[in-house]
């Protein structure tokens, strides 16, 4: 009775939604400096966002970890703000900041109540062409991100993992290269390796601004024409034309053993293609087959054959994230139980996929997840700052705002056919790679 109850209103908010909720406007600046609207007028807050098509994938070679050390150092000061100061004036505003770096973007953001964009429009635009660094800023910031690799990435089995993962995933393309950089690249990294990335992409003409909640264009436009218009764009800002990966003939396995490890597991990555403008459905598609596959610890398909039937795992799940500039990755994860060794866990995996490619999509389940997703995306629009990086991350990766707006739609769109069109795509070996975590054997650990 429950469970009837339960879809009766999930239905009802299903019918009830609209496809979009936000109200979206954009213009560009005469500099070349995009600018996005979101309006929501339930509350007096904005989010002003900033965000750079440049990222990790971007930097130059023998040069890892610049992009996001220079997201640090963007946090000292200019000739009207002092080191550190620009959180403190947020802050004291009664509002919060904080800067992420990806592989495709760099993006800064402010939250704020909506009477206090001005402040950050002045601050951002300052601070987007006229920081001041030092030898002694470099020096001490670089000791920083040294720190946060060993506590994020060199003291955590897990990351170290993921990072040899994906350099074998990808053997020509800088995606293989970690965000945070490689600690031998990151200890060499300058002043002027710093003020270089910085004067060529940072410009209006390679960033998009997007001011979410509380706001008109009209109030956005004044602002930005007051504080961005006046920056000089960068002359020949480089094309983002990075090497691209050969084909891949065969599997590549990896096997990392570490005494830290808790739960030894099995991950399966192959390359994927990414959401591309005007066109995407083959990713809806493959975000149905994650969801189906892996998107629930009870009801998907490897929960269901690998947890329950055959309580072979303890976990199970699939993943895949469309949004990128270039080919990205389609993952299947297993953790074993206990007394079941990993090479079995992946047989079970492999068995797992194998009965779904026979058996199909469950249509129910796939009805199901439609309407989990669309779900997900109301509350989603209720929040100004989820709805800001959603834009932001898909403008930066080489989509367009009618993307983002179709992409709830062509969701919905995605039939049982299309799913394993994607899926018979998606599982080649020869474009995968197998990785195996765990810990050395009894006989490792005592010689060690």
């Amino acid at each position: 009775m429950l469970h009837r109850i339960g879809l009766i209103i999930a239905t009802l908010v299903w019918t009830a939604a609209p496809t979009t909720a936000e109200v979206v406007s954009n213009f560009k600046l005469d500099n070349g400096m995009e600018v996005v609207v979101l309006e929501d007028h339930r509350a007096p807050v904005v989010v002003h966002m900033v965000w750079y098509r440049v990222g990790a994938a971007d930097e130059p070679a023998g040069r890892s970890g610049i992009a996001h050390f220079l997201e640090h150092l963007l946090f000292k000061g200019t000739d009207t703000i002092a080191s550190g100061e620009f959180s403190e004036v947020v802050s004291a505003n009664g509002g919060s900041d904080n800067a992420f770096t990806s592989w495709d973007y760099t993006a800064y953001y402010q939250r704020v109540a909506s009477d206090r964009l001005e402040l950050m429009m002045t601050m951002e635009s300052d601070r987007m062409r006229n920081l001041r660094l030092s030898e002694a800023d470099v020096l001490t910031e670089r000791d920083v991100i040294l720190e946060e690799r060993s506590q994020r990435t060199d003291s955590d089995p897990g990351a170290l993992f993921s990072e040899q993962r994906r350099a074998a995933q990808y053997l020509n393309h800088p995606y293989a290269v970690p965000i945070i950089g490689w600690r031998h690249e990151m200890e060499q990294l300058s002043l002027d390796d710093a003020l270089e990335f910085y004067q060529t992409y940072y410009a209006p003409n390679n960033a998009i601004l997007i001011v979410a909640g509380d706001v008109t264009p009209d109030e956005v436009r004044v602002l930005a024409e007051k504080y961005y218009s006046p920056l000089a764009p960068t002359e020949n800002l480089p094309n983002r034309l990075r090497p691209q990966e050969p084909p891949q003939l065969a599997e590549r396995r990896i096997a990392l053993e570490d005494a830290r490890i808790g739960q030894p597991y099995v991950m399966r990555t192959y390359l994927a293609p990414e959401r591309d403008s005007g066109d995407q459905t083959e990713a809806a598609a493959l975000e149905m087959l994650a969801e189906l596959l892996g998107g629930s610890s009870t009801t998907s398909v490897l929960a269901k054959k690998l947890q329950f039937d055959t309580q072979k795992a303890i976990y199970t799940s699939a993943f895949y994230s469309g949004t990128s500039l270039d080919d990205t990755t389609f993952g299947l994860v297993v953790v074993p139980n206990e007394g079941l060794s990993l090479i079995d866990a992946e047989t079970a995996l492999d068995a797992a996929v194998a009965e779904f490619m026979v058996e199909g999509v469950d249509s129910a389940q796939l009805e199901r997840i439609k309407m989990q997703l669309r779900a997900a995306q109301i509350y989603g629009d209720d929040d100004v700052s989820s709805l800001a990086r959603r834009y932001g991350q898909a403008l930066t990766s080489g989509l367009t705002i009618e993307d983002v707006q179709a992409w709830p739609d062509i969701l919905q769109s995605v039939t049982e056919e299309d799913v394993m069109v994607a899926a018979r795509m998606v599982f080649d070996r020869q474009r995968a790679v197998t990785g195996l975590l765990s810990r050395p054997t009894a006989t490792e650990e005592t010689t060690q």
